[in-house]
């Protein structure tokens, strides 16, 4: 049976609605459907902060319910800065609005490290120094503090989708020659989804994307097949566990 996965988008974001559809090409019982929002700037002042109001997100939700999809997810990772309290709210309003079940890219990359069983959890991020800092703070609380990470020092959300592949890969190589088991790509702006299958056989560690681990979470919610996915990395094969 078709599944049809809804996917709340940042408007600025130009990667992960290219991604998800690459990624979906061999499996043609599932699309992805898209529904926008304004965020334009990843910053820790008061206006870059209210874009994540639910407010504005949560009309989002209710357009892509229109489309009778079978589960939703913000794919974003604002709840990594702002507390990842903030995406569980999120998610149960929007089930409680469209009886649809919902996740976030931050939850889905949480439950993929944990699902995996890593201990020393990297992360690669476009994002600026003070929100860096903040990421980590968030995961610590979260009981996975990073292990190591890199940053490219970015504020300009559209600015993201521009940063060479070859540029992730190099981030992702040194947060692995630090001793991490498992790296997020953190940030669905981010090019790196077709580098994670790559980068785990020459690594020997789990390259976790959040637009790819945004789309396994969301496909597992929706009841669909993960494993058509296998060839985009090694979380494919592995379902989630549920804290």
């Amino acid at each position: 049976m078709r599944k049809r996965l809804g996917m709340i988008t940042p408007s600025s974001n130009s990667v992960l609605e290219p991604v998800t559809s690459a990624m979906l090409a061999g499996a043609p019982d599932v699309t992805a459907h898209f529904s926008r929002f304004r965020v334009t700037e990843i910053a820790l002042d008061a206006a870059a902060l209210s874009q994540f109001d639910a407010s504005v997100m949560l009309p989002a939700a209710d357009l892509l319910a229109d489309a009778k999809v079978d589960a939703i997810a913000w794919n974003g990772t604002s709840a990594s800065w702002l507390g990842i309290g903030r995406d569980r709210s999120l998610c149960e309003a929007i089930t409680e609005r469209t009886g649809v079940p919902a996740t976030t890219s931050t939850l889905a990359c949480i439950e993929a490290g944990r699902a995996l069983g890593a201990r020393r959890v990297g992360l690669v991020s476009p994002y600026t120094d003070d929100v860096q800092r903040r990421i980590g703070d968030v995961w610590a609380e979260e009981g996975i503090p990073p292990h190591a990470e890199r940053h490219l020092g970015l504020r300009d959300n559209f600015s993201f989708g521009e940063v060479a592949p070859a540029t992730i890969a190099g981030m992702i190589r040194a947060v692995a020659a630090e001793g991490a088991d498992a790296i997020v790509i953190l940030c669905t702006n981010l090019d790196g989804a077709a580098l994670a299958a790559t980068l785990e056989r020459e690594l020997d560690i789990a390259v976790l994307d959040s637009v790819a681990v945004t789309l396994w979470r969301t496909l597992e919610l929706a009841g669909g097949d993960i494993r058509a996915l296998a060839g985009w990395g090694r979380i494919f094969k592995t379902s989630a566990v549920i804290k």
